[in-house]
């Protein structure tokens, strides 16, 4: 899973757009892009895609987080539907997760569905008081938990920050905080970090600039809000065939000397940590072939 696209739950127009678009995965969203008026329709509408569309992708729903009256009725509409994952936005940490999961196994069994299919994907970063809990996913979480996003956009209102930006276009001290410690969760989680959304849709280049620092920092996938911003976060994460053909080599090398802390190849030593980065490019080229 390379790239997430955000669509609103009650616009039928970019659901179909975002099913026709090459994201790996469409984000539902009951949250942020739905009105309070409307949400009872967004999640009618919901099941109907997820009940109906006939398509490879991911699909998940973004529900209403858990200290608002929206959240258990959000769960109680989708999950007969079979998402393949729920997005908990406003997450505090591993303890909410948590609880998550045990409203997904009741549900599951209400509707008797197998527990644990509904995956959860947790934003990590939406509040200041949500920084601290990043250690928590590796000692509280499920195994539903199947990634961890940041987000940047909620976190500067809850610091009442006037941005997340400086005038060169990077994240401020704070919000490049975040970015880092989602990486760094997500890794003592044992599971994946997406990087959040990259608002200039019309900003291709920065898009991409973004998505490549992302991939070195450690991300694996990062989040959309429009059709045209999926094909730059695509090719980002799809590794090159040079990265592969060299991820192929230091296996090979290692395989011909079991055992061996470090091995050469064209004159460079190559060691461990090597090897372990070759095998998740070998792992991120068999996940979009």
């Amino acid at each position: 899973m390379r790239s997430l696209l955000f669509v609103p739950g009650d616009s039928e127009r970019k659901i179909a757009k975002g099913l026709a678009s090459a994201a790996d995965a469409l984000i539902l969203d009951l949250e942020d892009s739905v009105g309070l008026s409307n949400k009872p329709t967004a999640r009618g509408m919901c099941v109907e895609v997820l009940s109906s569309a006939k398509t490879a992708k991911k699909l998940f729903v973004r529900m209403n987080a858990l200290d608002t009256a929206e959240s258990l009725a959000d769960l109680a509409a989708v999950v007969v539907a079979r998402p393949a994952g729920i997005m908990l936005p406003k997450c505090r940490g591993g303890e909410d997760v948590r609880l998550v999961s045990n409203y997904l196994t009741a549900l599951e069994a209400r509707e008797g569905l197998p527990q644990g299919g509904i995956s959860i994907l947790p934003i990590v970063t939406e509040t200041g008081a949500a920084m601290f809990g990043l250690g928590s996913y590796s000692t509280q979480t499920t195994p539903r938990l199947c990634g961890m996003i940041w987000g940047g956009e909620d976190l500067a209102a809850d610091l009442g920050a006037l941005g997340n930006r400086g005038g060169d276009g990077r994240y401020t001290p704070a919000f490049e905080l975040a970015r880092s410690l989602c990486v760094l969760g997500a890794t003592a989680a044992s599971t994946i970090a997406i990087d959040a959304v990259y608002t200039d849709f019309r900003d291709m280049k920065g898009l991409e600039e973004e998505a490549l620092a992302g991939l070195q920092m450690g991300y694996s996938a990062k989040a959309a809000i429009h059709p045209d911003q999926i094909g730059p976060i695509n090719r980002a994460f799809t590794p090159s065939a040079e990265a592969l053909a060299w991820a192929q080599r230091v296996l090979a090398a290692f395989e011909a000397s079991p055992g061996a802390g470090v091995v050469s190849i064209d004159g460079k030593m190559i060691d461990i940590p090597h090897y372990k980065a070759a095998v998740r490019v070998i792992a991120r080229g068999k996940a979009v072939s």
